[in-house]
């Protein structure tokens, strides 16, 4: 759909200057994606770490002509003189206000989903139920903040028969302004839990803020055997249709009995008096929790009973991110395994786009046949196309009967196993490859194909869970207090690349690496941070100029040494980060030292000092914390002695991950963040996001009988027959042995299974005797059941050390939501 700038300023009642005639197809607010210039609104949003308005120039030099802005942001209009502006107090207020104008336009039904769990795949079952009934718009993966949720409304499609939008909150005063974009007829309350409670006084508080969503819908679902949320429905809301499911007599749709079969639960179930069954792949709680949700609300809708009972055996776990995994040949293969339809390609091929670019790799998409659009295939080919040619495809792979005929068969395929019998894949070389496929084409095989490396044990990084505690730690900080970020030692064994470009992306101020061949591979991959180097070799310093590392100045050997490399390179105002010990007695000048360094350093205009810092001795534990206030005071001590000798000033940082939770005073100039970047609290805040799975999968499982051992040593005995899951981890790949013999637990199917026997090199054994386990189940080692800390405790020793000890050869997965 199309609307003029002048309409859309109208909707937002915000003034427009210039050219008001623009016609605005998309909306835009990240500058590095790409985009049709000249049918896009670039929406500038200031945040506490970036200004979109400081794009606007570059945008312009590249085509883009319309932007909505903050007044207070001064923009120089002038220098722009055809283009739009939209002018208005907070531009986020603004899009949402011209996405209340778009829902309004809109005269289908809404679905407004809301609650502390499980959103966006009540979202996805309901959207694949109504599909064999309705045309569907929904809003893509987990797009439901201030943000997500005015850019889900836009790029609803004007055919679609019903619209199914979630609406996530933080914070108290939030989802008035989602509710009034969204305007539900219907509303979902999935449950209410502990997510994001850190900013409410009360759950009750934070239920009362989520319930606002439903002020304009007439029928609200929820769980009737949650009495919290029943109770709170009903006194706000008494005069609207309250439709409940769950065990109790008196929920509409009700649970009457669950069995557990080999391919997953049976579910007997009464709808109005009426009973049926339903063969559902999941046996979990949370998982049978919400599908009572969709089938109640796909019931209500009119969807034909018969549909549901036919649909929900076909519903499947919902992959709401983007895998990069290595490929073959030096390719990087993104697997998304969302819906396939052509807002969820767009957003891909934003991704491949991005990630292509940085390691300048040529961009490939690889597509199934897209149902339910609406369109013919032909016309549907003409929009995937041209979506492809936007975003600088260079390869357009198709598979399935329609793109096979809209493509006469050139680079297209009938089926998946067409595609694999016939590919050459020492095609695909310098690739980056997006594969994008409906799950009935199970583009699995073509990810299996082209990955690099079978091994199955892999450790998972969730790049948005590590994004969310970086801000998580700034929310601690003072205003003008800076941040470094330690990515040393692999970044904690998680990649170094990877995370040290996502920190970049988060404008953190400060990388930290612990040797220069760390920071030197940074910066050939393109990272362009500043970068101490913690821990400098003698023989490094000529690398570390060539590659504009600064090194941490601990003796008066490293700093004549650092001064003699710079005089021969003739250089001059060069940074260091000098290094005080107030306590550790590990690396740094003590206080005596000090004035002999102020007068080396007031000799030469070689060095510029642009840091000193020590480090913390046991700031995460409340029994020393009389000698970290004794640290605290010897630094401060020591750098007014530096500032008063030096005669100028410089940044002071002294916290670590557990000091910025515990010392909150003792912020000084910057702060070094990094165990706590991985979900690691010292105060065992719950508000941490898990970052790192490190998981595997059952390769065999024996059935042992009693008197025998497993493994080496012959340990593991037992008087009973067992079942035992053989799992190819083992201390080669990092799980420490000392887990052997039932110190150690796997996670399973939701179920623990202890270590039995002597950890191997490459592989370990549970005992299963008591779970439900097949071979293939994934098994977790750490991660959201077992956490990493669990693990430390066990070995008596840190988190730091788990993740550092994880072998290279596990495959390092990074996922972005």
């Amino acid at each position: 759909m199309f609307h003029s700038l002048s309409q859309l300023a109208k909707w937002s009642s915000a003034k427009v200057i210039g050219n008001t005639d623009l016609m605005i197809q998309k909306i835009a607010y990240d500058s590095r994606k790409t985009f049709v210039a000249d049918q896009t609104l670039f929406v500038a949003i200031k945040s506490v770490n970036n200004d979109g308005h400081v794009y606007i120039p570059e945008l312009y030099e590249k085509g883009m002509r319309a932007f909505l802005v903050e007044e207070q942001a001064q923009v120089n209009y002038s220098v722009y003189p055809d283009a739009g502006f939209i002018i208005c107090n907070n531009t986020v207020a603004g899009l949402q206000a011209i996405a209340a104008a778009v829902r309004q336009s809109l005269t289908i039904p809404f679905i407004g989903i809301t609650g502390s769990n499980g959103k966006t795949i009540v979202k996805e079952w309901l959207a694949r139920l109504l599909e064999s009934h309705y045309r569907v718009g929904r809003s893509p993966r987990s797009f439901n903040s201030q943000l997500g949720v005015p850019l889900s409304i836009w790029m609803m499609e004007q055919d679609i028969e019903m619209a199914i939008i979630e609406a996530g909150i933080s914070q108290p005063g939030e989802m008035k302004a989602l509710a009034d974009c969204i305007a539900p007829d219907f509303g979902i309350f999935t449950n209410i839990g502990r997510a994001h409670q850190e900013n409410f006084a009360s759950i009750d508080e934070k239920l009362e803020e989520k319930l606002k969503l439903f002020e304009s819908a007439h029928t609200i679902f929820f769980h009737g055997d949650d009495a919290l949320i029943g109770e709170a429905l009903l006194s706000r809301y008494p005069e609207k249709k309250l439709l409940s499911c769950g065990k109790g007599d008196g929920n509409a749709l009700q649970l009457l009995l669950q069995d557990s079969g080999s391919e997953g639960a049976v579910l007997q179930l009464s709808w109005n008096g009426q009973p049926f069954t339903l063969h559902f792949p999941y046996q979990d709680v949370i998982a049978i929790d919400n599908l009572l949700l969709v089938v109640l609300v796909a019931l209500e809708l009119e969807l034909p009973l018969q549909n549901v009972i036919n649909e929900v055996p076909k519903l499947q776990a919902i992959a709401m991110r983007l895998e990069q995994k290595e490929g073959i040949n030096n390719c990087l293969l993104i697997d998304d395994g969302y819906n396939a339809d052509l807002t969820a390609l767009e957003l891909g091929l934003d991704f491949l786009n991005q990630m292509g670019a940085k390691r300048g790799l040529s961009k490939t998409l690889i597509l199934s046949d897209i149902y339910q659009s609406g369109m013919h295939h032909q016309e549907l080919y003409a929009q995937i196309q041209k979506l492809a040619n936007e975003k600088g495809v260079e390869k357009l792979i198709g598979i399935g009967e329609h793109l096979y005929t809209a493509m006469d068969g050139v680079n297209a395929y009938r089926t998946t196993a067409d595609f694999l019998a016939k590919v050459d894949v020492n095609s695909y070389k310098n690739e980056a490859i997006l594969l994008k496929g409906s799950r009935q084409f199970a583009f699995e095989q073509i990810s299996a194909l082209l990955e690099q490396r079978r091994h199955k044990t892999v450790l998972e990084i969730n790049l948005n869970a590590l994004a969310y505690n970086v801000q998580y730690f700034r929310s601690k900080l003072k205003k003008e207090t800076r941040l470094l970020a330690m990515v040393k030692a692999f970044s904690y064994g998680t990649g170094a690349f990877e995370i040290a470009n996502l920190l970049q992306h988060q404008k953190v101020d400060y990388l930290g690496v612990a040797f220069a061949d760390e920071g030197i591979e940074l910066r050939k991959a393109g990272i362009t941070l500043p970068i101490i180097v913690m821990n400098p070799e003698l023989s490094s310093f000529p690398m570390m100029l060539e590659y504009e590392l600064e090194p941490e100045i601990y003796s008066f050997q490293v700093l004549d040494a650092y001064l003699t490399a710079v005089q021969r390179q003739g250089l001059t105002n060069v940074p260091v980060h000098i290094k005080i010990d107030t306590g550790m007695n590990r690396l740094g000048f003590v206080p005596s030292e000090i004035p002999q360094l102020i007068e080396q350093l007031r000799s030469t205009h070689q060095l510029m000092v642009s840091s000193v810092f020590s480090h913390l001795a046991g700031s995460d534990e409340a029994l020393h914390d009389g000698f970290t206030q004794k640290q605290i005071d010897r630094f401060k001590q020591a750098c007014e002695t530096m500032q008063n000798g030096l005669g100028r000033g410089f940044i002071r940082h002294l916290l670590n991950s557990a000091g910025i939770e515990r010392f909150a005073d003792a912020q000084f100039d910057m702060v070094r963040l990094g165990i706590g970047m991985y979900g690691v609290s010292a105060i065992h805040d719950e508000a941490l996001k898990q970052v790192n799975t490190l998981k595997s999968y059952v390769s065999q499982i024996k059935e042992v009988t009693a008197g025998e051992t497993v493994g080496y040593s012959r340990k593991g005995q037992a008087e009973s027959a067992r079942r035992i899951a053989v799992i190819p981890i083992g201390y080669a790949d990092g799980y420490n042995r000392r887990l052997s013999n039932g110190v150690g637990q796997v996670l399973i199917n939701g179920h623990r299974a202890p270590v039995i026997g002597n950890i191997c090199m490459d592989m370990c054994m549970a005992d299963v005797t008591q779970i439900h386990v097949q071979e293939g189940d994934e098994v977790e080692i750490f991660g959201a059941g077992i956490s990493i800390s669990e693990v430390a405790e066990k070995l008596d020793t840190i988190p730091y050390e788990i993740l550092t000890s994880i072998s290279r050869r596990v495959k390092r997965v990074y996922v972005m939501e």
